[in-house]
């Protein structure tokens, strides 16, 4: 086997092991349930938003610490971590458990940067393309597994809501001694770069074989930035790029709204059905998997380079409004299942916008600053995340019912896409012709 193909399954095994969690699609049934003393405001108001915030916070610093420990250290956190919060799950019973444990969730997730972007520092650029593909796909199977094993434990009455924990906790043991097994980076794009050599150079006379040979002085290599310099070129040289902006921007509100869509979602499905005799969490989460794996992968093939960014920005901003529709039907029904229905339809559409606006990013930039420019849209979406949590949902601000949570989520995804038609109109009509034309050229 090649040796980054094996590098690549390697880390393929280890993201597939650590999302195989069924005990997710049914956290909130399970936290609400006779096994802890909490409430629902309390889940709501108390607990949740802590991940949100830590995961932010902690955001801020996961990239550089990444990138100085050289990505194994951190992916071997992931699933250090993983542990610590299913062992206390099981546990622990109290307010401030829950509180420390979500602290520890935003350190899970934010050490994710460390599992997308380990695989560029040790596979030639040319692999780039295809490792990316088996890192995604890798998550995908590991979600589709999670929700088919989660809702066939339940249907079939072999565990209940805490004894699906254990698997979970199993996955993350699994997937932290698996991590021990990656291959150490020697080099990273900032901290630890190979360094050219500077000085004098033997140059062989052309014509003379390999007899006369004399001392050339080499042409003094100008000298590299350091980590810091290097990192603020690639920072300044991505956003001053109006279309790294224009898609970057998306990337950012689409995930803010797509993450507090998701993570509240559970609460909104408790109130619509507050004792339903078998919830269906984890089948929705297989198929909504399954489904934005393929509109992922139909992302791929749809769109395409030749799209002018005029037109690919129509299509997400037609998309977009559509979306909001989807949540719409989420939280204006009391039918249970045309709830899980749009919250699919909304996962699947979502999967293949994130794929074009990802593309589109990564298309227009000049540099391999992949990690960093994605880390910092992602940093970017959880402050817009942060101020949904702070504006709807504590009590810092409006504190809304989760239907009324959801209400304000759909709408927020109708004008992001009303905005940006008006956005690609206001650009056709001030620049038309030969003037869009250089327009998207010099963009591009």
């Amino acid at each position: 086997m090649r040796e980054w193909l094996k590098i690549s399954c390697l880390l393929c095994v280890f993201g597939c092991i650590r999302e195989i969690r069924p005990s997710e699609p049914y956290v909130t049934e399970y936290l609400l349930g006779p096994w802890r003393n909490i409430t629902e405001e309390q889940l709501t108001h108390d607990v949740y938003p802590v991940g949100t915030y830590s995961y932010l916070v902690q955001l801020v610093f996961v990239f550089l610490i990444t990138d100085f420990l050289r990505y194994k250290p951190l992916i071997i956190t992931i699933g250090a971590t993983g542990v610590i919060i299913w062992s206390m799950l099981i546990w622990t019973t109290s307010l401030l458990s829950l509180q420390i444990l979500e602290v520890l969730y935003g350190t899970y997730m934010a050490a994710e940067v460390a599992y997308y972007t380990y695989i560029y520092a040790k596979v030639d650029k040319k692999y780039y393309p295809k490792v990316t593909s088996h890192t995604r796909a890798a998550m995908f199977a590991g979600k589709l597994i999670s929700g088919i094993t989660s809702q066939l434990m339940l249907y079939l009455e072999l565990m209940n809501y805490k004894e699906l924990n254990y698997i979970t906790l199993a996955t993350q043991i699994i997937a932290m001694l698996w991590a021990f097994s990656l291959p150490a980076v020697d080099k990273s794009l900032y901290f630890h770069r190979e360094q050219l050599s500077i000085g004098d150079q033997q140059t062989q006379l052309p014509g003379e074989g390999n007899l006369d040979v004399v001392d050339q002085p080499q042409e003094r290599t100008p000298r590299q930035p350091g980590a810091l310099g290097l990192l603020w070129n690639h920072f300044h040289n991505a956003y001053t790029n109006p279309r790294v902006i224009q898609w970057s921007l998306w990337y950012a509100i689409g995930l803010a709204g797509y993450l507090q869509v998701t993570y509240y979602v559970q609460v909104l499905w408790k109130v619509i059905e507050p004792e339903p005799l078998i919830a269906w969490n984890g089948a929705v989460d297989a198929v909504l998997t399954a489904l934005a794996a393929l509109f992922a992968l139909g992302a791929g093939y749809l769109h395409t380079g030749r799209l002018r960014p005029r037109t690919s920005l129509l299509i997400l901003a037609l998309l977009s409004a559509v979306e909001g529709g989807c949540v719409l039907i989420c939280c204006w029904t009391e039918d249970i299942y045309w709830s899980y229905t749009g919250f699919v339809l909304f996962g699947a559409l979502y999967g293949f916008t994130i794929t074009v606006a990802s593309a589109e990013v990564a298309r227009n930039l000049q540099e391999d600053s992949f990690g960093l420019v994605f880390g910092f849209n992602t940093l970017v979406a959880l402050i817009f995340q942060s101020l949904l949590t702070m504006i709807f949902v504590t009590d810092t601000g409006f504190e809304l019912d989760p239907v009324g949570q959801y209400t304000v989520y759909a709408f927020y995804f109708i004008a992001v896409g009303v905005l940006y038609l008006i956005s690609v109109l206001i650009e056709y009509i001030w620049f038309r012709d030969n003037d869009i034309e250089r327009l998207e050229n010099s963009l591009d």
